[in-house]
């Protein structure tokens, strides 16, 4: 009875003495990747609370307002462009994966297909505007002023042979008005949200070697945390490389 005892308490100081560490996240991949680690964080004493996010911008205010410890669902791009538009100081702590960005149609089945006039949505944030023009530009669609710029916008559109007539939106809402339009450019965690698969249904889509890696964020004082560590680490891990391979089917790539 006593060893019973004895074992309980032990338990509940372990419970008592882990760390909870909550990361703000969008559901699809990055909070099923953080679902992947719980387990071998709680074991490291470490209480992972994954908290949802629909939106690009409300992560980085609460971690920037100290309400979340960390966020993991953007590029380094879109944080250094975060950072400077709204005055912060938010870090990447570790690159974890590449989603490729792609090119979506439902009235179209190949770029060839493509007509005069035709309307493209693409998001309105000045990183993933960007990259969506790099992608069109790549695909043939449009030739940019400098085509090796990751910040060009519709101003730096040289040639248009198609007379594509552009419309910037929130990213989040673009899978939401696909039928609306002719083109939509979507990010990959939205893509998957909405049961789109990048492998199959993108008309065009970024290769492997886009520089567009998913990070982990926090800020100067929590960077170099014990518990972040651990979680960077697991984020990393053969396990969740091994996730990541069989779970997203080439949607989402390893970048370690």
């Amino acid at each position: 009875m006593k060893r019973y005892l004895l074992l309980a308490a032990l338990v509940a100081f372990s419970a008592h003495a882990a760390e909870t560490l909550t990361v703000a996240a969008t559901a699809v991949p990055h909070a099923e990747i953080l679902e992947v680690v719980k387990p071998t964080l709680a074991a490291e004493g470490v209480d992972l609370k994954i908290k949802v996010f629909t939106d690009y911008v409300q992560p980085n205010l609460q971690v920037a307002e100290k309400r979340i410890d960390l966020n993991f669902f953007q590029t380094k791009p879109y944080l250094d462009e975060f950072n400077r538009a709204k005055g912060m100081h938010l870090v990447p702590v570790v690159g974890v994966h590449i989603e490729p960005f792609a090119l979506y149609s439902k009235k179209f089945k190949t770029l060839a297909e493509v007509t005069d006039g035709a309307s493209v949505a693409l998001p309105n944030d000045a990183s993933n505007g960007g990259r969506a023009l790099l992608l069109l530009a790549k695909a043939g669609l449009i030739t940019l002023k400098d085509p090796a710029s990751a910040v060009s916008t519709l101003k730096d559109i040289i040639a248009n042979p198609k007379q594509l007539k552009f419309r910037e939106l929130e990213a989040a809402t673009l899978p939401r008005i696909l039928g609306q339009v002719d083109l939509a450019l979507i990010n990959t965690n939205y893509a998957l949200d909405a049961k789109l698969d990048p492998t199959h249904d993108a008309l065009a889509i970024e290769d492997g070697k886009s520089p567009y890696v998913n990070f982990l964020v926090g800020r100067e004082d929590n960077k170099d945390a014990p518990a972040v560590h651990k979680l960077a680490a697991a984020l990393t891990s053969a396990d969740v490389k091994a996730f990541i391979e069989k779970k997203y089917h080439g949607a989402v790539v390893p970048a370690f």
